[in-house]
């Protein structure tokens, strides 16, 4: 059961202006900000940086860096593995404040909202972080003493 006054609690915190995320850093967008207005009340719950074309060439050019240099791309799937499960508990132990600011930006009902969306985001990561040391594919159709296992890689930055 949700308790109710953590939640009063949380909907009424200042939501920080919100940036942009790029080479593990949060920093300014190079345009304006963007006004983000709650559909509860229509009032302004907090502003987001918006991103220009010079932002995302940063963005892109952190991403292929990133995959390039092996830093994700080359670590051991067991590292990998711990990062994701890391960020699943991250999120399951912020999953009420989470939620109640999914719902104060959306307007989502809580307790649909706190299965499905924070619930829902730590479940995936975790489901990722499973598949990671695990074979799956696809059988390719082959003659019958050949076994074909369809292997898929990643390609680099999508965006």
């Amino acid at each position: 059961m949700l308790d109710q006054s953590l939640i009063n609690a949380l909907r009424q915190q200042p939501v920080p202006p919100q940036k942009l995320f790029i080479d593990g850093a949060w920093v300014d967008g190079q345009g304006d900000v963007l006004e983000v207005l709650s559909p509860i009340n229509g009032q302004v719950l907090t502003t987001i940086a918006r991103g220009e074309p010079a932002d995302m060439t940063r963005a892109i050019v952190s991403a292929r860096t990133a995959f390039d240099d092996g830093r994700w791309s080359r670590m051991a799937p067991a590292g990998r593995k711990k990062i994701l499960h890391r960020l699943a508990d991250l999120i399951d132990r912020e999953a009420l404040a989470l939620t109640v600011l999914g719902v104060r930006d959306n307007g989502t009902e809580i307790n649909m909202a706190f299965k499905a969306e924070a619930g829902s985001a730590a479940a995936t990561f975790r489901y990722y972080a499973e598949a990671i040391d695990k074979v799956y594919g696809e059988i390719a159709p082959t003659q019958n003493d050949i076994l074909a296992l369809i292997h898929r890689e990643p390609v680099g930055v999508v965006g």
